[in-house]
């Protein structure tokens, strides 16, 4: 049976092959059922990635949106606490009793989200496809509400870190299921493009945070309008994912593993592919894009259990995902990017920048350069593909961090160095690991297994972010500052040499033809 190119989407796995009067169409196989442990039948999908569907920008936004909203509260936590920080220490703008607090006091109110956020990964793991995408982000959402709301009204320090853990939990689930929900609702030609828009909300909401800060930096109390205005954020996010529908994808995972009725499972993914699309419901496109997904789902795992175990993810193809996945973000972290910009207040002072006289004009500057930068990468990814951006923008990290270390132990003369550095390793990290990073994590694991690798790949890079952190002082001391860019810049060589070697192209793939080229 042959399908109009709008019917070919990224539900769509064709599972016979169609007449045509193409010179170069390959020999006829048997009609029937696909055998996805075969390399041709897998090379075969991959050469239809070519095939996509129509699709309306309008109806494409808004299932992103309300997801996204997570990303840039994530974001938004980490601006607003830059300033909150030093709004709570002020005896005269605290507004508390408890001001005075010690080095591990403000340690855990800075990192009270780091562990809440390693908490929800580990929570996730194993519930995630019980969960599905959409219930995970409600109750992201409602975490994020909660610890908005507890921090900016706290009476007392331990009732503050209650309400920085509950924000934490629900940066967690936001960071696993966001992605996850994104990539297997949007068309597969703009995926990279709605993924990656995903990190420059991060990147916005940071800037938000900066903003809204020095607004409120000269306030009684100003650190409970910092926190609190993540609420109705929160609020917004919660109510558009009950109005949003479950993910087709997951719906047909639950029915391929036995979890319910076939006919109802399928019956809810075609209403709900329906309505991301824009689509009169219960229409022939959605109905015929859903089977054809199904009958793929049920060749593909024919052979095995209904669900897998707790650690299938590290058998087989679903292991060879991890290591692409677990490796960028690993790498996304260890290369320095918390060391260079902790940096970045002196570097710009000794180039004569009044503006580094100010921390938070500082950041803010910074802040709008990540998102320009972002920006460019969201409108190349689909375009370019994931593989140049990481190669290139790993390639640029790598110079600049052996540039930093010139400047620190020779170059010291030529500030302009050190800027022009600084610049090159936030704008190449922002075009590479910043949003490809995600981008990668969210498509490059298989159906079966997404939900589970996601929240390994979201707790490797939060645990590894909270390592940088603890071992940057002890580092900086023992090293100095010119060593310890040297190391990060050899980091960001072998994270380069594992991008040539490991990580695919996967660019105007659909889920399910990555997933078979991977298999192979």
């Amino acid at each position: 049976m042959a399908f109009s190119s709008s019917t070919r989407s990224l539900f769509n796995l064709k599972l016979t092959k169609t007449h045509s009067s193409s010179l170069h169409q390959p020999k006829k196989k048997p009609v029937g059922s696909p055998d996805y442990s075969s390399g041709d039948e897998a090379q075969s999908l991959i050469s239809e990635a070519t095939q996509q569907e129509d699709f309306s920008w309008v109806s494409a936004i808004i299932p992103f949106l309300f997801p996204a909203l997570g990303g840039l509260l994530f974001g938004y936590d980490i601006g607003a606490t830059s300033g909150a920080t030093i709004s709570l220490q002020s005896p005269e703008l605290s507004g508390t009793a408890w001001f005075n607090l010690s080095a591990v006091q403000l340690g855990l109110v800075v990192s009270g989200s780091l562990y809440g956020a390693l908490f929800g990964s580990l929570l996730v793991y194993p519930i995630a496809d019980f969960l599905g995408r959409r219930r995970e982000l409600i109750i992201s959402a409602v975490f994020y509400l909660l610890g908005g709301l507890i921090t900016a009204y706290a009476p007392s320090l331990s009732v503050l870190l209650v309400g920085r853990l509950l924000y934490g939990l629900g940066i967690g689930m936001a960071m696993h299921g966001a992605p996850l929900y994104i990539a297997e609702t949007c068309p597969s030609q703009i995926r990279g493009t709605l993924v990656s828009l995903k990190e420059l909300l991060i990147v916005l909401g940071i800037l938000l945070g900066y903003f809204v800060g020095s607004f409120e930096i000269n306030a009684i109390g100003g650190w409970r309008y910092m926190y609190g205005i993540s609420a109705p954020i929160a609020l917004l996010m919660g109510i558009g994912m009950w109005l949003l529908p479950p993910s087709p994808r997951w719906l047909l995972l639950r029915a391929a593993q036995g979890k319910g009725s076939v006919k109802e499972y399928k019956e809810k993914a075609i209403l709900a592919l329906s309505k991301l699309r824009g689509r009169p419901a219960g229409d022939k496109v959605s109905e015929k894009q859903i089977e054809e997904t199904y009958v793929s789902l049920k060749s593909a795992y024919a052979d095995q259990e209904s669900e897998g175990s707790l650690f299938e993810v590290f058998q087989g193809p679903n292991l060879k995902a991890f290591i692409i996945a677990g490796g960028l973000v690993l790498f996304q972290q260890i290369t320095g990017q918390p060391s260079v910009l902790y940096y970045a207040g002196p570097i710009l002072q000794t180039a004569g920048f009044s503006a580094a006289s100010d921390a938070t004009r500082v950041s803010v500057v910074i802040g709008l350069f990540k998102f320009v930068m972002t920006g460019i990468a969201v409108l190349k990814v689909d375009d370019l593909g994931r593989r140049p951006l990481l190669i290139v923008g790993v390639s640029g990290l790598a110079l600049s961090l052996f540039l930093l270390s010139a400047y620190f132990k020779f170059l010291g003369g030529f500030p302009l160095v050190a800027v022009a550095s600084l610049l090159l390793y936030v704008g190449c990290y922002q075009i590479s690991f910043g949003p490809i990073s995600w981008l990668m994590v969210s498509e490059i694991f298989p159906l079966r297994t997404r939900g589970k690798g996601i929240s390994l790949a979201v707790l490797t890079n939060f645990a590894s972010n909270a390592i940088v952190t603890f071992a940057f002082s002890p580092l900086k001391e023992a090293l100095g500052a010119e060593n310890l860019f040297i190391l990060f810049g050899v980091i960001a060589l072998l994270s380069l040499l594992f991008i040539v070697l490991l990580v695919p192209e996967t660019k105007g793939l659909s889920l399910e033809e990555i997933e078979s080229k991977l298999s192979k």
